[in-house]
């Protein structure tokens, strides 16, 4: 009984595994997950001149009211 429950498992678990079709939604995942981590990184690289570029137009509109 116990011996054909983990045979039927094992043959399971085999099967699940050679199946390919869920393999492109892990790669196209990866890959959105790598971009975001580059665009986040870009953002934290330029966050000070983009803070600067805001306080500028800020002070600008403010001052031409």
């Amino acid at each position: 009984m116990l011996a054909t429950f983990v045979m039927k498992l094992s043959s399971e678990i085999n099967r699940l595994l050679r199946r390919e079709e869920g393999q492109d939604l892990v790669e196209y995942a990866l890959v959105v997950a790598v971009i975001s981590f580059g665009a986040v990184a870009a953002m934290r690289g330029l966050s000070s001149e983009i803070n600067t570029a805001f306080k500028t137009i800020s002070s600008e509109l403010g001052s031409s009211l």
